[in-house]
C-alpha cells in the first residue's frame, strides 16, 4: 500500500478519471485537477503532493507554464509530463524546468506506473543523499586538509568510487566532493558527471551523453540542445570559474570531455 499523494492534471475528464482510478488501485492517494489554475491553487494550498502527472495541452495556463510555476511554489516537486503533441522544443523546455520525465500519449498504464515509481524512489534517494551531505559538511575541513597533503592521483576506479583530479564521485552514497567540499547535484547532473569522469580525457558526443546520462536516444540537434543546458548547470557547480571552465571542456563540433590534467581554460 503506497502512502504517496499524486495530483493528476488533464482537461479530458475520461483520461483524468481513468488514470486516477488506476493509481488508486495501486494504492496511491489521488487528487484530480482539470486545469492549470486549479492545479496551482491546490499546490499553493499545501497539498501536500509527492508527484504531479501533468498533461501539456491545457486550456488557459498551458502545461509548461504550470510546470514553471510548480517549481517556483514547490521546488523539487516530481513532475511527469504527458502529451500527444511532442516536439524537441517542448522536451527541451521541460528539461529546463526540471521535469522528471516526458511521456507520449497514449502512454500505457504500466509505463506511467513504472515511471512514477522510479521517480518517487529517486526523490527518496535524493532526500537521503541530502541528509548525508549535511553530515558530510561537518567533516569537510578535515577531509580538505588531508587531500592537500596527498600527491595528485591518477584516475582511480572501483565499484563505488571514481576519482579524477580533485573530484570524487561515491556511487554508493550518490555523493560528489571537490577539494573536500560536498557538491549538491541533481540526479541528472550526477549521472552526466559520472559519464564524463568514466571516460576522462576522451571526447563524448552530445548523443552519447544523453544516452549515458538519461537513458534514451535522440537526434544530434536535440541532443546538443539538451546537453548544453545540463553542462551549463554542471559547470556552475563544479568549476571554480564557470565562464572559463577548467574541467568540462567543449571540443567544438564534436562534444565534451573532462580534462583531468590541464590547467587550460576555454
Amino acid at each position: 500500500m503506497h502512502q504517496e499523494h499524486i495530483l493528476v492534471v488533464d482537461d479530458e475528464a475520461a483520461e483524468r478519471i481513468t488514470l486516477g482510478e488506476i493509481l488508486r488501485l495501486e494504492g496511491y492517494q489521488v487528487t484530480l485537477a482539470a486545469s492549470g489554475e486549479e492545479t496551482l491553487a491546490l499546490i499553493d494550498a499545501g497539498g501536500p503532493f509527492n508527484a504531479v502527472i501533468l498533461d501539456l495541452q491545457l486550456p488557459g495556463i498551458d502545461g509548461l507554464q504550470v510546470l514553471a510555476a510548480i517549481q517556483e511554489i514547490a521546488p523539487g516537486m516530481l513532475v511527469i509530463l504527458i502529451t500527444g503533441y511532442a516536439t524537441v522544443e517542448t522536451a527541451i523546455q521541460a528539461l529546463r524546468e526540471d521535469a522528471y520525465h516526458y511521456l507520449l500519449k497514449p502512454a500505457p498504464p504500466e509505463q506511467i506506473l513504472i515511471t512514477l515509481r522510479e521517480g518517487l524512489d529517486q526523490v527518496g534517494r535524493e532526500q537521503h543523499r541530502q541528509m548525508l551531505v549535511a553530515k558530510l559538511k561537518k567533516n569537510a575541513q578535515e577531509l580538505a586538509s588531508i587531500e592537500k597533503n596527498l600527491p595528485e592521483p591518477p584516475p582511480v576506479r572501483d565499484d563505488d568510487l571514481l576519482q579524477v583530479d580533485n573530484i570524487i564521485i561515491d556511487r554508493a552514497k550518490h555523493l560528489v566532493v571537490r577539494d573536500g567540499e560536498p557538491i549538491d547535484l541533481t540526479p541528472t547532473e550526477f549521472r552526466l558527471l559520472e559519464c564524463l569522469l568514466e571516460d576522462a580525457d576522451q571526447v563524448r558526443s552530445p548523443q552519447e551523453l544523453v544516452r549515458c546520462a538519461q537513458g534514451y536516444e535522440t537526434d544530434t540537434r536535440g541532443a546538443r540542445s539538451i546537453i548544453r543546458v545540463h553542462i551549463r548547470r554542471l559547470r556552475s557547480k563544479i568549476e571554480p570559474a564557470p565562464s572559463r571552465p577548467r574541467y568540462i571542456l567543449n571540443v567544438r563540433g564534436v562534444g565534451y570531455m573532462f580534462d583531468s590534467t590541464s590547467e587550460r581554460v576555454t
